[in-house]
């Protein structure tokens, strides 16, 4: 039995009571001092502590309950390797207030998350939270980034398997390479400016590109800039050079020599740089109507008997049963549609007639916009048999995607000063091709005083001389 406990006072060393006091002195039970379960390493009074409060100071000086571990000051539940005071407060650090160095606050630092004395600052709650790198926080960003990843890599893949899919499908379509494509020379340059031409054959047989009139010849003019397309119809008995100096309606020279040859005459005689082209048979019209579910045509009596009337002949060569209308404002079908931009024989002729098949061409774009790029590719699919272009398949998707950024500007016809002459079995006559060659350059490109080049000059000079129309 030790001395202690001769002394009546077990494991103690000092004055006091039972079990005090563990490397220490003082006096009490279990402590140093004079209250119970005080101070491990210590010096002080109270229980477990070094100072005036409960359960107070391993390793430290200080008062306060709960307080102070290896560090100094007072406090409830205080400074863990800091000094200060306050309840709950101060892990490494210091400063003085309830659940801080400042309220709630302070994690290896000095300030709160928002200023000196703000409650819930410094870095998130981490005098509580506080992380250390590979904690829950960096592995919560981690499994963010790669659900992010993930989301990407799987767009990625969708649009491999879309273009894919498009390239596939487009190439489809009939495609001719225009690899002699004539420009003026001293022709100035439509920088700027994309150039192109929407071709409408009678194609009974089903061939785009050889043994078909042009009936439609419709110059489109994207501005790249401000993405606005005009729209020009050249009429298609205008009496031009064919290119070979021989001098025939316009459109003949797409029988004859097909889309790149009637480019060419475009070019050579209007001082153009049309580099592509799309031809479209009268099955392309039906289809593309039907698609997008009729357009809105208000179509007065004089023209009701022709579209009835065309309709025979439109379900003879496309197979799409007729629908006979009656006047007023309606929404036509394919077939009804087609029949309506064929009329030439109402008051204005063929001069109406483009008139007729520019206002169509708007309702198809206003429509097309309208709706997503996955319609506009079915669309395209469905037509392709009906449908030959110069255009590559990029281009073409870019086009397509692009649709609801493009905007329809002003549309004419040309020529705009004109006459008629009995020869080559009445054709247009541009009265003055040099002078209406300066007017289209000013409506599509802004071109004020365009001087047009000694090739127009010598075209109109020919003309002049053939027709003595002016």
């Amino acid at each position: 039995m030790s001395d202690n406990r001769k002394d009546g006072n077990r494991n103690q060393n000092g004055q006091g009571s039972q079990n005090r006091n563990w490397q220490g002195n003082g006096g009490g039970q279990y402590q140093n001092g004079q209250d119970q379960y005080q101070n491990w390493q210590g010096s002080g009074q109270g229980p477990y502590q070094n100072g005036q409060g409960k359960y107070q100071n391993w390793q430290g000086n200080g008062g306060g309950q709960y307080q102070n571990w290896q560090g100094n000051g007072g406090g409830q539940y205080q400074n863990w390797q800091g000094s200060g005071g306050g309840q709950y407060q101060n892990w490494q650090g210091n400063a003085g207030g309830q659940y801080q160095n400042g309220q709630y606050q302070n994690w290896q630092g000095n300030s709160p998350y928002r200023g000196p004395q703000g409650g819930y600052q410094n870095q998130q709650y981490q005098e509580n939270y506080g992380q250390q790198p590979g904690g829950p926080v960096k592995r919560q960003k981690k499994k963010k980034r790669k659900k992010w990843l993930f989301i990407i890599e799987i767009i990625i893949l969708l649009i491999l398997a879309l273009g894919l899919f498009l390239f596939v499908r487009l190439g489809r379509m009939d495609r001719m390479s225009l690899k002699n494509i004539l420009t003026n020379e001293g022709t100035a340059a439509q920088t700027g400016y994309q150039n192109f031409v929407i071709y409408g054959v009678d194609s009974r047989e089903g061939d785009l590109t050889k043994d078909s009139h042009s009936d439609t010849i419709v110059i489109c003019s994207l501005n790249k800039k401000t993405k606005e397309i005009k729209m020009v119809s050249v009429y298609r008995d205008t009496y031009l050079d064919n290119t070979n100096g021989e001098y025939r309606k316009a459109t003949e020279c797409y029988y004859f020599g097909g889309p790149e040859r009637s480019i060419n005459m475009l070019n050579k005689n209007l001082d153009l740089d049309i580099t592509d082209y799309v031809t479209v048979n009268f099955n392309a019209v039906v289809e593309l109507v039907d698609l997008l579910g009729g357009i809105d045509i208000d179509v007065t009596e004089e023209e009701v008997q022709w579209v009835n009337g065309y309709q025979v002949e439109n379900e003879q060569v496309t197979g799409a049963a007729m629908e006979p209308i009656s006047a007023g404002y309606q929404t036509l079908n394919g077939t009804q549609t087609l029949a309506y931009c064929r009329i030439r024989y109402t008051d204005g002729y063929d001069y109406k007639r483009t008139e007729r098949q520019r206002l169509v061409l708007e309702k198809i774009f206003e429509k097309a916009k309208s709706m997503g790029l996955p319609t506009l590719l079915s669309l395209v699919d469905t037509m392709l048999p009906s449908i030959s272009t110069s255009f590559s398949n990029a281009e073409l998707i870019s086009l397509a995607t692009g649709i609801t950024g493009y905007k329809l500007g002003e549309n004419a016809g040309f020529p705009f000063e004109k006459t008629t002459a009995s020869i080559n079995n009445d054709c247009v006559i541009a009265v003055g091709l040099a002078d209406n060659v300066s007017r289209l350059h000013d409506f599509l490109f802004g071109t004020t005083g365009y001087v047009p080049s000694g090739t127009v000059q010598s075209i109109d000079s020919e003309i002049q001389y053939q027709t003595g129309a002016y």
